[in-house]
């Protein structure tokens, strides 16, 4: 087990109406080279990786880390929610210390449009409140991304600033505890 601030990683499977957030596995390899090599989800994270590139660096077990969640339907990966914390030298951050968790999130395209990454992210979120009460959590997308911009505001992220950065222009909210 691995930590995550201060709680165990793994945390057991959660489920929701229609997915299950897990640790990744041998079996999820295949999705991860599909997500990070289709240019469709590739337009929001900086451009698609070359498929051949992503079959000899990506491990056998891929995403294995604290704060990764595969989002699982009917037994078969179709994306991933991410908690890890914003680095440092970022700009964008609700602590004048840093370290919050900022939540990300990438879904195969042939599921878009469906609920999955609003079901998912509202699942891990509400696994994060409990296992780490009062942490913020923040976000970060391009303000050109509309999908992305309407979830943030449905998953309960307020403005905080915008900035460019990675050559866009970013908008950045948090989460903040009640």
């Amino acid at each position: 087990m691995s930590d995550h601030g201060s709680i165990a990683w793994p945390p057991a499977p959660i489920t929701t109406a229609r997915l299950v957030l897990r640790p990744s596995e041998a079996r999820d390899r295949d999705a991860f080279v599909d997500l990070f090599a289709s240019p469709e989800v590739g337009a929001h994270i900086g451009g698609a990786r070359p498929r051949e590139d992503l079959e000899r660096a990506v491990p056998e077990v891929p995403g294995q880390r604290p704060g990764v969640f595969v989002a699982e339907l009917d037994g078969t990966m179709i994306g991933l929610v991410t908690l890890d914390p914003r680095a440092d030298d970022r700009p964008g951050h609700v602590r004048p210390e840093g370290g919050e968790r900022e939540l990300g999130y990438l879904f195969l395209p042939h599921t878009w449009g469906r609920g999955y990454a609003t079901e998912a992210c509202t699942a891990a979120l509400d696994w994060f409140d409990t296992a780490l009460p009062g942490e913020p959590v923040v976000l970060c997308t391009q303000l050109a991304n509309g999908a992305a911009l309407r979830l943030a505001a449905k998953l309960g992220f307020t403005e905080v600033e915008r900035f460019e950065e990675f050559g866009a222009e970013q908008w950045f909210g948090a989460r903040l505890p009640a």
